[in-house]
């Protein structure tokens, strides 16, 4: 989590109703003016933040100065990403449960170890995306009375349990397999078979990285930076499980048919016993990725530089707010922030007044689509004033 002092921390938040908000336009959700000076420029009550920024430690959550586009509370990335994130989970999905039950027939018929490794892959994958359907549905809840700053987390936590599948069920029985048939002497009934199924798994598994890929490539054009950093280092867990999961199903496909193909050669099955350790060798590094990634968010990863200095310039446009002494910032979902702040408002208005108005402001910072609950409260005057 980020926070960033210029005075004492401000006074702990007040749970409220929910307050939900229209998601921006991409054209309200510009990156705000430099606010230096006294002439600046004051923008629209309800200013975007942009793209995510760099992540804790100089990690960078989907960074850089791209157009600026806000994404919707609860839908990823832009208004439809939510959609395009569920349609990326269907697909995989379908395709994952087919190859598995193909796999698994592959299986049985030869006695490939490697094949045996596969359908605990795919199975794995199966399973996963389940896990993610729940994820989307329990992180996309609205906000309540009980969760003032959302359900977004829940996503997180459901991730990080498809990702343990994938390491328990996935990984460690390909590994646990190989391992016992490093000794055998059992011949493959039919090479064939297996050629015919990892073919058609190549297909599937094509079909499923395609759309991923087509989603990340979209976000990471709106965000501006590499495709690859942003997958890596979104906060969108989903996006990240399903790309990753179906990059390594494609390379394990070539593992597998690697290791056939070595032991149809050589006649040496030790060779498809090895290409099922090296399947659960992959799936672990993925699984283990994919898990230290969604504890990361869990615990409150905080953000970086970039987009702390967004959200300050984005709070400084603000018509109503002077200056900020105090800024804290955390993920508390999939592109959504808690924002806490102590600020100096324009003007000079009595006590009760200016509690009235930081109410209102509090309400009016929330419609920004990446803000999930802000909480303001009144700077000292010796206090020192931040700078984006």
């Amino acid at each position: 989590m980020s926070d960033t002092r210029g005075g004492p921390e401000p006074v702990a938040h007040r749970a409220r109703p929910a307050d939900p908000a229209d998601p921006a336009d991409p054209a309200d959700t510009a990156d705000p003016a430099d606010p230096a000076g006294p002439a600046r420029a004051r923008g629209p009550a309800r200013s975007g933040i942009g793209p995510e920024g760099a992540g804790a430690g100089g990690e960078h959550d989907g960074s850089g100065e791209g157009s600026g586009e806000g994404s919707g509370k609860g839908s990823g990335e832009g208004e439809g990403s939510g959609g395009e994130s569920l349609l990326t989970v269907v697909v995989a999905l379908v395709a994952n449960a087919l190859l598995a039950l193909a796999k698994s027939v592959a299986a049985v018929v030869t006695g490939s170890a490697a094949m045996v490794a596969e359908a605990a892959h795919s199975w794995a994958d199966t399973g996963n995306e389940v896990f993610l359907l729940v994820a989307e549905r329990s992180g996309g809840r609205p906000r309540d009375a009980e969760h003032p700053r959302g359900y977004g987390r829940a996503t997180y936590v459901w991730s990080l349990v498809a990702a343990f599948g994938l390491f328990s069920a996935g990984a460690v029985v390909s590994v646990w397999h190989g391992v016992t048939q490093l000794g055998s002497t059992e011949e493959e009934a039919s090479f064939v078979v297996n050629y015919v199924v990892l073919g058609v798994a190549l297909v599937l598994e094509g079909t499923s990285f395609v759309q991923a890929s087509r989603q990340v490539g979209g976000d990471a054009r709106r965000w501006g930076v590499h495709p690859l950093r942003y997958v890596a280092e979104t906060s969108n867990p989903t996006l990240r499980a399903v790309f990753f999961e179906d990059a390594s199903a494609l390379v394990g496909i070539v593992l597998a048919a690697a290791g056939i193909g070595l032991h149809q050669l050589t006649g040496d099955p030790v060779w498809d016993a090895l290409a099922s350790i090296a399947i659960g060798v992959l799936l672990a590094v993925v699984a283990v990725f994919l898990m230290r990634r969604n504890m990361a968010y869990l615990l409150g990863e905080g953000l970086g530089p970039q987009l702390q200095a967004r959200v300050l310039r984005s709070l400084l446009a603000h018509p109503q707010i002077e200056r900020i002494t105090y800024l804290h910032v955390e993920y508390v979902g999939p592109q959504r922030l808690f924002v806490v702040a102590a600020v100096d408002l324009v003007g000079d208005d009595a006590e009760s007044a200016l509690a009235v108005r930081l109410r209102g402001l509090e309400a009016d910072v929330e419609q920004d689509p990446m803000i999930e609950d802000a909480v303001l409260t009144l700077a000292l005057p010796a206090e020192a004033s931040l700078a984006p």
